[in-house]
């Protein structure tokens, strides 16, 4: 195993649990809720959980690269970089829906290499590096052996995200021909079916920070992520996880040949 990976993953597992239980303080007492430019929601508790993440790494790889939801983009020249979330979820931590999570991903070279996902509340933490397993704390974990759409269980976000790109049909398509759904947004569906409770995973309107854990667990677990139309790539706002045996199905659905 590449040192380099090693060490970087073990403090990302690290300080995933010392900003989530840091956001967790707050989301057990009162906040103020802000709004971005985008009219998103963000509260202190995002804000001082990133600065942590971004200060435990500037402390062990100053030369490394950081790219965070609430503070932007910080080049490096290692050929490394961390992708942060310090609250995916942030509506339902206001809320106090108890499914949210710190999210750090590793990338290197432009390839996600790593991620971990700490959910704070349930006490769970999904985490993999490339070549060593992906784990639900230390059970490791594999994505389901489902091969027929109609047995399947497919997680969704909001279906409000579907319906603004225009990508409602496609989605009802889709969702006709499976099994079961279930709207587990943000972070939650896409572990969901790194650890074989669900098949597939299907979002819209995301960015980078909200999936390059996910991507990077997703794989190691033994599945398939990609976007609507089957590039590996966590860069556009439309994006699919499977257990790879329903992946090509799910394209087929999402991105038809034209007529």
């Amino acid at each position: 195993m590449n040192s380099d990976w090693r060490t970087r993953y073990e403090l990302a597992v690290e300080i995933a649990h010392q900003a989530g239980d840091l956001a967790r303080t707050y989301y057990e007492s009162t906040f103020a809720i802000n709004h971005k430019a985008d009219r998103s929601p963000v509260t202190i508790a995002d804000q001082q959980a990133e600065q942590l993440i971004r200060e435990r790494i500037a402390a062990a790889f100053p030369d490394d690269g950081l790219l965070g939801e609430e503070f932007g983009h910080q080049p490096g020249s290692s050929g490394f970089r961390w992708i942060i979330d310090p609250i995916d979820g942030t509506k339902s931590f206001i809320r106090h829906i108890p499914l949210w999570a710190t999210l750090i991903g590793l990338e290197y070279r432009g390839e996600q290499i790593g991620g971990v996902v700490y959910i704070p509340v349930l006490g769970m933490t999904y985490r993999a590096l490339r070549g060593d397993g992906a784990y639900v704390n230390h059970r490791r974990i594999h994505v389901s052996t489902v091969d027929q759409l109609g047995e399947s269980l497919l997680c969704y976000s909001s279906m409000g995200w579907f319906t603004r790109a225009g990508r409602e049909d496609v989605f009802h398509s889709l969702y006709r021909q499976t099994q079961r759904q279930r709207g587990f947004g943000d972070f939650y569906g896409f572990v969901l079916v790194a650890e074989g409770a669900a098949d597939i995973m299907i979002e819209h309107g995301v960015h980078p920070w909200d999936i390059a854990a996910t991507k990077a667990i997703i794989e190691e677990a033994g599945g398939t992520f990609t976007n609507w139309s089957g590039q590996a790539t966590i860069h556009t706002a439309d994006v699919v996880a499977t257990n790879g045996k329903l992946h090509a199905d799910v394209l087929r659905i999402l991105t038809p040949p034209p007529n």
